[in-house]
């Protein structure tokens, strides 16, 4: 499983590449709205650090607009990758951006049949919101299961790409049934590492060799 980081605070990203494990960056409008910083400045400070997709999302809601900003945003840098809308002009835009060569990852998917329709327009990435999901009553990793047999069923291409990880079962659960990707907050990232009897155990062996008074 590939392991996204789901930010656009650059520090964030600077640390959680420092563990080695890290493969992407998904970014969204909100996301570097946050660092009050330039669009495009944000993205190319990321795509210097991480040398994998970096998501960028598109803002206009037309197909003609998508595909016109995406052109832009994919000429930044050839890690970026073109959020595009879970939508019927979203998925237009994706079949007219993937047949120039340009990488897509069609977000805001909350069902399976959605994202059917992102495989069979060429998405690179498809993002189900099993987060937002849950919030609502329904079943998130659920529909990964269903999207991941689905495509599994028909050799679909496109990846999946968990997305709205709340907490580390999220992550558990998605690289039991098969995912390619999450993308996960920093916050989830550090918990993945955590566990008390790690802790419990490194206090012991400490306190253990503390008291042989040798040095490595």
């Amino acid at each position: 499983m590939e392991f996204f980081i789901d930010t656009a605070d650059v520090a964030e990203i600077r640390e959680a590449q420092s563990m080695g494990v890290l493969d992407g960056v998904t970014t969204n409008p909100s996301l570097v709205a946050k660092t009050g910083r330039p669009f495009r400045e944000v993205l190319e400070e990321i795509c210097s650090i991480v040398d994998g997709p970096i998501s960028a999302e598109v803002v206009a809601t037309d197909a003609d607009g998508m595909v016109a900003e995406g052109g832009r945003l994919a000429a930044i840098h050839p890690n970026i990758t073109v959020k595009l809308p879970l939508t019927v002009d979203g998925i237009k835009a994706c079949k007219a951006l993937a047949g120039r060569g340009i990488k897509t990852n069609l977000t805001l998917c909350f069902s399976a049949n959605q994202a059917l329709l992102a495989a069979k327009a060429g998405a690179t990435f498809v993002s189900p919101f099993v987060g937002r999901l849950d919030d609502i009553g329904q079943d998130g990793m659920a529909l990964i299961n269903d999207i991941v047999t689905i495509y599994r069923n028909y050799g679909y291409a496109t990846k999946v790409l968990v997305a709205s990880i709340r907490h580390p079962e999220h992550v558990h659960a998605a690289a039991l049934m098969g995912a390619h990707v999450a993308t996960i907050p920093f916050a989830v990232i550090r918990k993945l590492a955590a566990h008390p009897l790690t802790d419990k155990g490194l206090a012991a062996f400490l306190a253990d060799w503390q008291g042989t008074g040798e040095t490595i």
